[in-house]
C-alpha cells in the first residue's frame, strides 16, 4: 500500500487529482489513540459501527450511552460498555471475536468527530476494539445540535421492522435528512465508518430502492470511495434526531464520475448511487433527542 492506503483508495485519489494532498493528509492516521482523542471519546454519547454481517452485507449500527460509556484504557484499545442488541443486524457477528469494524464517534453539540478502525471482540456486555487506525476529521458538513432530552429513566427501543425496500415515510425521512453515516469495507475485509452531511435534501430518493448523494470536497483520502471502487457493498444509517428513530439500510453503492451528473447536485465533485437491498427500522431506537440543527457553513447552498 502507498502511504498506508490500499489500491482502491490510491486509484480514487489519482482519478480525483488529489494524490499528493492525500499523501500529506494521510500522515495524520495513527495506529494509536492519542490522549486528546481518549478525552473526547469519554465525553461522547454516540458511536457508529460499520461492519459486515454473517452474510457479508454491510451495515452501520449506532451505540448510545451517557458520557463515559466509551473509553480508551490504553492507546491501542477502544472500549464500549454496550454493543448492538438483539434485532440489530450486527448483533450476531459482534458477539464473536476478531470482527473487522470501522467506528466514528461524533458529538453534534461541538461538531467534533473521530474515527477508529480495528478488530472487535465482546467484552462482557460491551465491546473491545483493538485499534489499527485512528484519526480525527475536520468539522466540515457536521450540523450543530444540542441535546433536548437525555436518557429517560426507562428507554425501551421499539420492535425492529424489516423490509426489502423503502416505504413512503422512510423515503420522506431520507429526502429531508441533513446527515447520515456510511459503512464500507475494502476487499481484504477491513471496515470503515464515515459521516456525510449537507443541506436538507442533499440525499435524493428516486424510488423505493434507489437513492443518491453528492460527494463533496473532503479530506482527500477517499477511504469510503476507495472501498466502493473495488467493493460496492455499503450500509447507511439515518437518525431521526427529534424522535429517536433509527433507519438502517444495506445495499450496493456505485460512483458516477461524469461531470454531467455532478452538475445536478450543487457543490458535488461526483455522485454516489445506492441500491437498497435490506431495510431495518427501529422506532425509539435512540434514547437521545436533539433540537433543531444549526447548519454547517460548509454545506453547499
Amino acid at each position: 500500500m502507498g502511504d498506508g492506503f490500499h489500491p482502491g483508495e490510491l486509484a480514487v485519489q489519482r482519478r480525483a487529482g488529489e494524490r499528493d494532498v492525500a499523501a500529506h493528509v494521510g500522515r495524520s492516521i495513527r495506529a494509536t489513540v492519542p490522549g486528546v482523542a481518549a478525552a473526547f471519546l469519554a465525553e461522547c454519547r454516540m458511536l457508529v459501527l460499520g461492519a459486515a454481517d454473517e452474510a457479508g452485507r454491510l451495515w452501520a449500527s449506532p451505540l448510545f450511552g451517557p458520557p463515559g460509556f466509551l473509553g480508551a484504557p490504553d492507546e491501542r484499545t477502544l472500549l464500549s460498555v454496550v454493543r448492538p442488541g438483539p434485532g440489530d443486524p450486527l448483533a450476531g457477528v459482534l458477539g464473536r471475536g476478531g470482527t473487522p469494524v470501522g467506528t466514528i464517534a461524533l458529538e453534534p453539540s461541538t461538531r467534533r468527530r473521530m474515527r477508529a478502525n480495528g478488530l472487535a471482540a465482546p467484552d462482557g456486555a460491551g465491546l473491545r476494539i483493538c485499534v489499527e487506525e485512528a484519526y480525527a476529521n475536520c468539522p466540515k458538513y457536521i450540523q450543530r445540535r444540542e441535546l433536548s432530552v437525555e436518557y429517560p429513566e426507562a428507554h425501551q427501543p421499539g420492535k425492529v421492522v424489516r423490509a426489502s425496500e423503502l416505504g413512503r415515510r422512510q423515503r420522506d425521512l431520507i429526502a429531508g435528512a441533513d446527515t447520515f453515516f456510511v459503512a464500507s469495507a475494502d476487499v481484504a475485509g477491513g471496515a470503515d465508518a464515515s459521516h456525510r452531511g449537507g443541506a436538507p435534501g442533499f440525499v435524493r430518493v428516486s424510488g423505493p430502492d434507489r437513492l443518491a448523494w453528492p460527494d463533496y470536497r473532503g479530506n482527500s483520502m477517499y477511504q469510503t470511495l476507495g472501498n466502493l471502487e473495488r467493493s460496492p457493498a455499503a450500509g447507511l444509517l439515518f437518525l431521526d434526531w427529534s424522535t429517536g428513530g433509527v433507519l438502517q439500510l444495506s445495499g450496493e453503492a456505485v460512483i458516477d464520475w461524469s461531470p454531467e451528473r455532478a452538475a445536478e447536485f450543487p457543490g458535488a465533485r461526483r455522485v454516489v448511487d445506492f441500491r437498497v437491498t435490506d431495510v431495518r427500522e427501529t422506532a425509539n431506537g435512540s434514547p437521545l433527542r436533539w433540537g433543531a440543527p444549526e447548519m454547517s457553513p460548509a454545506n453547499p447552498v
